[in-house]
């Protein structure tokens, strides 16, 4: 891995380090070796640290009394309640989107959804991914509600894991297009009752496509 380059050091750091916790390079509980990562980054204990900090602010990591710090341990239950509530704040979004949004936005959406399903055929799913969350950050975007797209934003970090353990069968793939090309058109219509219950239930079968076996259940 290259070495990170002299600017915002802790800021890239925790980039780095979060996109380990998000492919599972950094398992649920694992301990993080600060000289292991400062080695693989060339960079010092001070950037790190404050790395770790931002990390914990948004529940990746806890630190341990003494023990330095670790990824935190997701429970089902935290991921259930977590999905819950994100569906309640994107059902929220997409009702106050379609109020503000405009064409040009609307347009860029449609634009990530056909590079969301090129991603996907060509099976490279971390591109994927990150195209669906660029679509529901854009839908968030456009509710024009900075403290909804903090809330929302915070949230999804707690669990962004959980998207490459997701049961991605056919059926959950086609349900998951047809959801996103129904968004597409609530926004079109300016329909934000319907697009709030688009993404409620979008986000309810995000949860049953969610790989929990093996975690702990309190």
């Amino acid at each position: 891995m290259e070495k990170i380059q002299q600017k915002v050091l802790y800021q890239e750091a925790a980039d780095r380090i979060r996109e380990l916790i998000e492919l599972g390079t950094l398992a649920s509980g694992e301990k993080i070796s600060e000289k292991g990562l400062c080695e693989k980054f060339g960079i010092s204990r001070t950037p790190l640290r404050e790395a770790l900090k931002v990390l914990k602010s948004e529940g990746l990591i806890e630190m341990l009394p003494n023990r330095g710090a670790r990824v935190t341990r997701l429970t089902a239950k935290d991921v259930e309640h977590t999905y819950n509530i994100m569906g309640a704040l994107e059902g929220l979004s997409g009702e106050t989107a379609c109020q503000y949004i405009s064409d040009a936005e609307i347009t860029h959406i449609r634009a990530l959804h056909i590079k969301m399903v090129e991603h996907f055929h060509r099976g490279e799913l971390k591109e994927y991914f990150r195209a669906n969350q660029a679509i529901h950050e854009c839908i968030m975007l456009a509710s024009k509600n900075d403290v909804l797209l903090e809330m929302y934003n915070n949230l999804s970090q707690r669990i962004v894991r959980i998207r490459y353990s997701a049961q991605m069968t056919d059926d959950y793939w086609h349900k998951a297009v047809k959801d996103h090309e129904q968004m597409i058109e609530a926004l079109q219509d300016r329909d934000g009752e319907r697009l709030g219950n688009i993404l409620r239930c979008h986000l309810s079968r995000k949860l049953e496509a969610a790989n929990l076996t093996g975690m702990k259940t309190d």
